[in-house]
């Protein structure tokens, strides 16, 4: 009995997370797509005043220390507006990095053309595990470009077939 109680009281916090989570996506959204930057995901960690709001952000090119310390400049306010906590909070910008999960058709398009891994949930081809060339992103998959010995081979892959998916990172 105790087990169902202690589940069926971290419901609501798990739901006033995801509530908290989502109000902070509203407000940071548009703040900055007016600096020409995309909201990649919103974490807030830890408890009390070690409270961290992570605020992970991109944009073509790659993001710079400049871009991160100009988000913070204009979100900090906006957030102190709603004040998301009844006490002291750290505020985190950066960028999510280059292996980051890809989680919106708009991460596989900005991958056209660049290598990816995609974790599959069951297997194409008795694969688990494909890589390639994004070659095409529409609203439900991905067209990958696998290069095979001398040939090159493209396979469909939708959304809902994929686990996880990372841009392929090749350092050189």
């Amino acid at each position: 009995m105790s087990d169902a109680g202690a589940v069926s009281a971290e419901k609501p916090s798990v739901k006033r997370a995801e509530a908290l989570n989502l109000r902070i996506q509203e407000i940071a959204a548009p703040i900055l797509q007016s600096h020409g930057l995309e909201l990649v995901e919103v974490a807030c960690v830890g408890q009390g005043p070690r409270t961290v709001i992570r605020v992970f952000i991109d944009k073509p090119g790659g993001i710079t220390l400049t871009d991160c310390e100009q988000a913070h400049r204009s979100l900090s306010p906006a957030l102190d507006v709603i004040d998301p906590f009844p006490h002291a909070y750290t505020l985190e910008i950066s960028s999510p990095g280059l292996d980051r999960p890809l989680r919106s058709v708009q991460d596989y398009r900005r991958l056209i053309g660049k290598p990816v891994t995609l974790k599959l949930r069951e297997p194409i081809q008795a694969q688990w595990r494909l890589v390639g060339a994004v070659a095409e992103v529409d609203d439900r998959g991905v067209t990958l470009a696998i290069q095979q010995k001398k040939t090159t081979e493209t396979i469909r892959v939708e959304f809902d077939q994929i686990a996880l998916a990372r841009r392929k990172v090749e350092l050189s």
